[in-house]
């Protein structure tokens, strides 16, 4: 049996081909773990994970919001559909969109009253999601951990 926590978490059997292949699996599991946790939260506020993630972003975006394509690149996860993700939104009540006077093409999205409620609301359980995801780590580890999670995602670019 393949020692350590990633082959026993996928029940392999055989060593892993590459440690590559073992990080990439370990990075895979982990953001399951973390989305199953997150997504249940956001389920019980009528929410899907990019639709918590659209509110984030407006509500970073302050009074003068964001144009729909903006809020598209900012995405945590790519999403082909973003103006029927803010459509849901709007429905909701929790975002509202405006033209842009001087370009009635650039349609711009803020949150609303209830999407900030919404959040506020959200704030804590998903720290606590935050904290119990990454609490076996020390500060030391977990800055170490976004180190190398920025040298990951730099390789991308």
């Amino acid at each position: 049996m393949t020692k350590g926590a990633i082959g026993h978490a996928i029940r392999q059997t055989k060593p892993f081909k590459t440690t590559s292949q073992e990080a990439v699996l370990g990075l895979f599991i982990v953001r399951d773990r973390l989305r199953r946790r997150f997504t249940a939260i956001a389920d019980m506020h009528g929410l899907t994970p990019q639709q918590y993630n659209v509110l984030r972003i407006l509500r970073g975006a302050g009074d003068e919001g964001l144009p729909t394509l903006t809020i598209a690149e900012r995405m945590v996860e790519q999403t082909p559909g973003i103006t029927r993700l803010i459509d849901r939104l709007e429905a909701k009540g929790l975002v509202h969109r405006e033209r842009c006077p001087e370009d009635r093409r650039l349609v711009r999205c803020h949150i609303t009253r209830g999407g900030l409620q919404l959040l506020k609301k959200l704030d804590a359980p998903v720290e606590e999601i935050d904290k119990e995801g990454l609490g076996m780590l020390s500060k030391t580890d977990q800055r170490q951990l976004v180190k190398l999670l920025e040298r990951i995602i730099q390789g991308f670019d």
